[in-house]
């Protein structure tokens, strides 16, 4: 009896229930602890005022934490009552989890085991099949995702991010809050189309949010994304950040860089001397620089370096009249140049030139969401790629959500 009453006290089992004895199976390596109530019992049910006698009862095993090394199951006798007007309802035990024949103490060790592994691993350590793991962790994302406030989102950032080879992408919708500690994903949707902006629309309603209250929405240059914050986020001023700019700039000095050395193999081995900051080039690969620019009079590639770092030069300042003056100035001078695919990148400045000239103002950037993509990526090729989209979502929310696990689950860090 001393030790029932340990395991007891251990489990949080108070009268009426109580544990009626225990097997241990040392082959199956399995403890059963099975749990009843006092004959004479009755039961709160809620919604229901009074305590309500017992009709029936069904027995019912849930997985708990590994007693050591060994497996742990509870086996319970639930009593079903009978209310006033004589229907019957099955009484829940406070430790039931939200899948079926768990307790909410190893839903919990699954969910980190989810969080620092892969769903293989975590099925592997826990025990149970892959199927359960990604079942278990999809019904906490979506119930913490349902209950998702968003009255207090004003700013916005949007990018995509590919989900397997080729053009497949899944699009994220992330607050883009000054407070970093406020920024999360708050949407995960396929595509990354003008159609895919608008059905975040009704989604950020149905959390409190108002769409003419998104006072700015960041994104790169895609027009899909453009079309669709115009007709769906009509007040919203769309910013395009600065390293979104510059990188278009860099791979104008790529392809002029492949273009010319067709006819200089001098420049053939410089694509990272010329794209990575010159503060972080080795002495070996500064000489190397500084030997191509030394020949920007006659070679475009480093006329195109040139101009891209006036452009970055450019955007660190944070006089809006400014910049606005130079980044025309610097339109109007790579135009005027033979460099034709930096000549793109200043007919694309021309265009979104409002955008851009927006993040002067709002330094609001996509750089956290660039992160994300890279934490979501690192997982996917860590669990060799993922073909549903919804464990796709259900990775980057776990990953990126910051979704309050404890409101569901007790044992669940927040």
């Amino acid at each position: 009896m001393v030790t029932e009453k340990i395991f007891e006290t251990a489990l949080g089992i108070s009268s009426p229930c109580f544990i009626a004895g225990m097997n241990f199976d040392p082959n199956q390596r399995k403890l059963n602890i099975h749990v009843d109530f006092e004959v004479g019992s009755r039961f709160a049910v809620p919604g229901q005022a009074g305590m309500h006698p017992v009709h029936d009862t069904v027995t019912k095993t849930y997985r708990h934490l590994n007693f050591f090394q060994h497996e742990c199951e509870l086996e319970v006798r639930l009593p079903r009552v009978k209310l006033p007007d004589g229907k019957v309802m099955q009484i829940t035990p406070p430790w039931r989890g939200k899948l079926s024949g768990f307790t909410l103490l190893f839903e919990a060790f699954v969910l980190l085991l989810a969080r620092e592994t892969t769903f293989t691993g975590a099925a592997r350590i826990s025990g149970l099949s892959i199927h359960r793991v990604m079942s278990l962790c999809e019904r906490y994302v979506d119930e913490a995702v349902s209950t998702a406030d968003f009255s207090e989102v004003h700013r916005l950032a949007i990018d995509e991010t590919s989900r397997a080879k080729g053009h497949d992408y899944v699009s994220l919708f992330a607050d883009a809050d000054p407070d970093p500690e406020r920024r999360r994903v708050l949407f995960v949707a396929e595509g990354r189309e003008a159609d895919t902006v608008g059905a975040f629309a009704p989604n950020l309603c149905a959390h409190g949010g108002k769409p003419t209250e998104i006072a700015s929405i960041s994104i790169d240059m895609s027009p899909a994304f453009i079309k669709g914050v115009q007709e769906h986020f009509p007040k919203a001023q769309i910013t395009f950040d600065k390293f979104h700019v510059i990188a278009h700039a860099s791979e104008a000095i790529t392809t002029m860089r492949r273009e010319e050395q067709q006819r200089d193999p001098s420049l053939k081995g410089l694509r990272w001397v010329l794209l990575k900051d010159r503060s972080k080039l080795t002495h070996a690969q500064r000489a190397e620089l500084d030997g191509l620019l030394s020949r920007m009079t006659t070679t475009r590639t480093a006329r195109a370096w040139h101009y891209r770092e006036q452009l970055r030069d450019i955007l660190t300042r944070k006089q809006p009249t400014v910049v606005a003056r130079l980044l025309n100035a610097w339109c109007t001078n790579v135009l005027r140049s033979k460099v034709e695919p930096m000549k793109k990148v200043a007919e694309m400045i021309r265009s979104h030139f409002d955008g851009i000239l927006a993040w002067v103002h709002s330094r609001q950037t996509n750089g956290f969401l660039e992160a994300i993509n890279g934490l979501f990526q690192a997982a996917k090729r860590r669990a060799r790629g993922y073909v549903r989209f919804k464990t796709i979502r259900t990775v980057i929310f776990m990953i990126a959500g910051k979704l309050d696990f404890s409101r569901i689950n007790p044992y669940v860090a927040a």
